[in-house]
């Protein structure tokens, strides 16, 4: 299947967490098809934006193809680099209320995971395209600070690299007074969250025509 854009995802193996996030966003991005969702009144509404992308953390933003770049050529670069990263691990993953939506983040030092976003960012930035006025203009909202502004202009996205933190969106912005409501049900569905938890492996995604992302590839962190 042709892709529109494509982007570095951590993906979950296969397993319960990732059982767990392929029913709660209603998309398994692994499989790329419809997910059986959990039956919780209201949840189409909270997962519709996060759906689309499937359960993940983005390590390199969703992308268009450079001029001059092909698909085959960003699947040799992306083994590559897999091969050159070491794994990273960090004590563990919480849940997280990110503003006024719910993420599992990180706990515990998240250094070595962070260098492996950043070295997806830089590495592969080649193949990126440069973003149109209008993905710029939907990017820049009205509280980035500077810093935030000058890594849209020169990556294309606000929250990399030092502005990076990794996180697996579970709900799209809600009201706040919802916040709780959500959270419990979320923690009643979670699976264990095995501790330590390690990044060794990095997902290329691509965009279909139908705006969903799905699995292209997996790539074991070898270096």
């Amino acid at each position: 299947m042709a892709h529109t854009r494509f982007a570095i995802y951590y993906v979950p193996p296969e397993g319960p967490l990732a059982d767990f996030g392929a029913a709660w966003l209603g998309w398994d991005v692994i499989q790329g098809r419809i997910a059986e969702s959990f039956d919780l009144p209201g949840l189409p509404g909270v997962t519709r934006e996060p759906g689309k992308y499937g359960f993940h953390a983005t390590l390199k933003p969703p992308f268009f193809l450079a001029e001059g770049q092909s698909p085959e050529a960003l699947v040799q670069a992306t083994s590559a680099l897999a091969a050159r990263l070491p794994p990273a691990r960090c004590d563990g993953l919480d849940l997280t209320t990110l503003g006024r939506f719910l993420a599992l983040t990180l706990r515990g030092d998240p250094h070595g995971i962070n260098q492996i976003a950043a070295d997806c960012v830089k590495e592969l930035d080649s193949f990126r395209a440069a973003p149109s006025a209008e993905e710029l203009a939907r990017r820049r909202t009205p509280h980035l600070t500077v810093r935030q502004e000058a890594m849209l202009v020169q990556w294309g996205y606000p929250h990399v690299l030092e502005e990076f933190r990794f996180h697996m969106t579970l709900t799209g912005r809600m009201p706040r007074a919802d916040i709780a409501r959500w959270s419990e049900r979320v923690t009643q569905l979670l699976p264990d969250l095995h501790r330590p938890f390690a990044v060794d492996q990095i997902a290329l995604c691509g965009e279909r025509e139908d705006r969903r992302f799905e699995l292209i590839e997996r790539y074991p962190l070898a270096g």
